[in-house]
This record gives structure tokens, C-alpha cells and sequence, in this order.
């Protein structure tokens, strides 16, 4: 069954950018490569095709394939993460930063957001606040692993998707509840992206009719008294 727009699939895949590894499902090619994070959640990802989930250019590549398909796919800046704009490379006095730029460092900008310092001329320091790799050709290499069906294995990836957890989910005549974990409230990813993991329940998955988000907290144990010694 050829897969189409609309579809939740999981799939594997590393992308390259001039023949290296910037980013990849796989633990063992991160490693490899030499960008592996001891905090990411490896292997196959959920995505809905057609979403852009993943880079347009891989998203669109994804249309028509067969579930254990492989392939690989080139894709140009327009499709990835666009063109380099040269308006995005400001000027900034050296002294307005409280650490001493330097070049190839990432740095935060009020009203501006994160940039690269490309360049320190005397007093002036040059940031470039274009994504890292835009103007920049990739290609990927991917493997759709299987199709993802029922609302609430197609809910748990979104989540997973956004958030990086894995959480219990349950639905009942239309109803589904995400049931928190302990300290949810802690984790500022989940609070950033919680709203579009229910918008897009919502808008993707038709047998949703609400959504409920249930924290439950258990009576902590009392410790057990000490025996006095004799």
C-alpha cells in the first residue's frame, strides 16, 4: 500500500550536509558522527506525511513510497531551510555583550533571538542570525518503517514528536485523556509545544471529539520509623 499526504508513518533517517551527519534517528551513526546527545530520544519518529514534520524536501520525497521502502533524496535550500538571507547579518558594538564574543559562537540578541558571530572587526561584532544551514543543499537518507494507525498510537507521536516524552494515553467513545507524569510541569518543552499537540489532534485525527489532560498524585510512603539501638 503506496503511502499518501495524510498518512501517520514512522520512519528512520540521517540527513548530511556536505557529506556530514548534522542531524539522524540512529544512536550508532550520531556517535559515529560525532554528534550524538546523551539526553535526545533515538530511533524511528512518528510523523503525518504531508505536515512538514520533517524538512519539506523529505516530507514530499515521503508520497507514494511503500512501507520497508529505503531511499535517499537530495534537497535544495528552498526546501530545507531556505535561502541565506544577507539582511539577517547585523552589526553589534562588542561592548553591549556582557561575555567576550567570539567567532563561531552562538549568542542571544534581545528582539533579535539566538545568531552566530561570523566575524570580530575591532569593536564591531558581525552576527549572523540565518539558521546555521540555510543556503545549504542536504540530503537524506531514509527508511519508512511502518504505518502508525489509531488515534491514540497517532496522538503518542505527535507527543513524542514534540514534547520527547512518551506518555499514557487512553480514548474512550471520542474522549481521550493524556494521563501527565509526575512533574510535568517542570518541563518547559512540554508546556511550549502542549497547545499544538492538541491543536493538531484536533485537526489530524478525526475520531478525537475532546481531549483531557489528567495529573494524578499519589500519597507519598511515610519511611519507616528507625528502631531506637539498645
Amino acid at each position: 500500500m503506496a503511502i499518501k499526504v495524510g498518512d501517520f508513518i514512522r520512519i528512520s533517517y540521517t540527513g548530511r550536509v556536505d557529506g556530514k551527519v548534522f542531524d539522524t534517528t540512529d544512536e550508532d551513526i550520531a556517535k559515529d558522527a560525532g554528534i550524538f546527545n546523551p539526553e535526545a530520544s533515538y530511533g524511528p519518529v512518528t510523523i503525518r506525511v504531508g505536515s512538514h514534520h520533517v524538512i519539506l524536501g523529505l516530507d514530499e520525497a515521503l508520497d507514494g513510497k511503500e512501507i520497508g521502502e529505503e531511499g535517499e533524496v537530495d534537497v535544495p535550500p528552498e526546501k530545507a531551510f531556505g535561502p541565506h538571507e544577507p539582511t539577517q547579518v547585523e552589526a553589534f558594538n562588542k561592548n553591549s555583550f556582557k561575555d567576550k564574543p567570539k567567532k563561531g559562537m552562538s549568542i542571544k540578541v534581545p528582539e533579535k533571538g539566538e545568531g552566530t558571530v561570523v566575524d570580530v572587526i575591532g569593536n564591531r561584532v558581525l552576527i549572523d542570525f540565518n539558521h546555521p544551514l540555510a543556503g545549504k543543499p542536504l540530503s537524506y537518507s531514509f527508511r519508512v518503517e511502518d504505518i502508525v494507525e489509531g488515534a491514540v498510537e497517532q496522538m503518542k507521536g505527535l507527543i513524542k514528536l514534540y514534547a520527547g516524552r512518551d506518555m499514557d494515553v487512553s480514548l474512550n467513545e471520542g474522549a481521550l485523556t493524556l494521563h501527565l507524569p509526575p512533574g510535568i510541569t517542570y518541563d518547559r518543552r512540554w508546556l511550549l509545544w502542549r497547545s499544538r499537540v492538541i491543536h493538531e489532534g484536533f485537526e489530524h485525527i478525526p475520531t478525537i471529539d475532546e481531549i483531557t489532560l489528567v495529573e494524578t498524585f499519589a500519597r507519598p510512603e511515610k519511611a519507616e520509623a528507625e528502631t531506637p539501638e539498645e
